[in-house]
């Protein structure tokens, strides 16, 4: 039996720790945005979702909270994380016209039973009929083309916002996996407190995104480059422009990035012997918007003597891995952690 049918509604859903997309069966990405809220203290309402809340992030009056409600990709404000769900899947079934859809989400490997269930109630609350969660370095195996089902190992590196994920993928299963808490966000932080104590000068989450972005390196660029940064001085208190450079922030964000190549050296040493040398030959595949920091690949290379390979639109592969699993989900049901139905 066919559990699709055709025109079904299903969505699959990658809720990270920055941003958050969704993706409709047969239409693709329909909805990419970052995973912030901006609530009405008073009424408890919701002002914004997505690129308007990050806009009031650290701008917001007294009335109004913008808050990420996911911190280390789970949960962290249970209420905001609902009421952001709930707007979502509103918005999406309004515009395609789905009834109650089917939801496959992404989670971070190192999720417990209880976090599950609040991933699960939460996709409920908003309207789902049935709820699968599925690993998020599965889902970005998926997406990024690789055959999970094959009986050869694959590994991959999944570095969001809140969690980098290494795991090594074999059978429709994950073999050894581990979750670090070091990821995008720790990055922007380094690079916030770097400026804070060598330049005197506090600057927002924005910004330190921005230049993470622009001129972030894991090892020195070939030529040095640098950005102009505003910021207020720490001393009087007053807007202050500088200019930061590439060497600087490669300087800033060195412990963290070591902490990342650390925890992939780690899960290959616990991948079984058959499955090392199928990865050896392979390579290691870099998903999550932390696999576009300059040089990232270079020095994993270096460090682990393999081949390192930027899967191709890296931001998209757990939602696109969610998006496949629905389309197979007869044969993919071995990678979802729960098959938990609803009537």
């Amino acid at each position: 039996m066919k559990l699709f049918t055709i025109g079904s509604k299903d969505i699959g859903i990658d809720l990270g720790t920055a941003n958050i997309l969704v993706t409709l069966r047969g239409k693709g990405i329909v909805l990419k945005e970052p995973s912030v809220v901006a609530i009405d203290i008073k009424s408890g309402n919701i002002l914004a979702t997505g690129h308007e809340a990050k806009e009031m992030l650290g701008r917001t009056p007294e009335q109004i909270k913008a808050v990420r409600p996911l911190k280390d990709g789970v949960i962290a404000d249970f209420t905001a994380t609902q009421l952001m769900l709930k707007n979502i899947i509103r918005k999406i079934a309004q515009r395609y016209n789905i009834g109650k859809p089917r939801v496959v989400v992404g989670v971070p490997s190192g999720i417990t039973e209880v976090e599950e269930r609040a991933v699960e109630e939460s996709v409920i609350q908003a309207g789902a009929k049935e709820v699968y969660l599925i690993e998020e370095p599965m889902a970005a195996a998926i997406g990024a083309s690789l055959n999970v089902a094959e009986p050869t190992g694959n590994i991959i590196v999944d570095i969001g916002g809140g969690t980098t994920e290494v795991a090594v993928i074999s059978l429709g299963g994950i073999v050894t996996s581990n979750s670090l808490r070091v990821a995008g966000d720790e990055l922007d932080e380094d690079i916030i407190n770097y400026i804070k104590r060598e330049m005197n000068l506090a600057i927002g989450e924005t910004t330190a995104e921005q230049i993470k972005m622009q001129i972030g390196c894991a090892m020195p660029l070939m030529t040095e480059e640098s950005m102009e940064i505003r910021g207020r001085d720490l001393t009087d208190g007053l807007p202050r422009n500088v200019t930061i450079t590439s060497v600087q922030v490669e300087e800033a964000m060195r412990e963290s990035i070591a902490k990342i190549v650390d925890v992939v050296k780690l899960t290959l040493e616990k991948t079984p012997p058959e499955l090392a040398s199928d990865i050896i030959e392979k390579g290691i595949v870099l998903a999550g918007g932390g696999a576009l920091i300059q040089n990232l690949d270079k020095l994993l290379s270096n460090e682990t003597g393999m081949p390192v390979y930027i899967a191709e639109e890296p931001l998209d592969c757990v939602v696109r891995g969610t998006g496949k699993t629905l389309e197979d989900l007869e044969k993919l049901k071995t990678v979802l952690i729960n098959s938990r139905k609803r009537r």
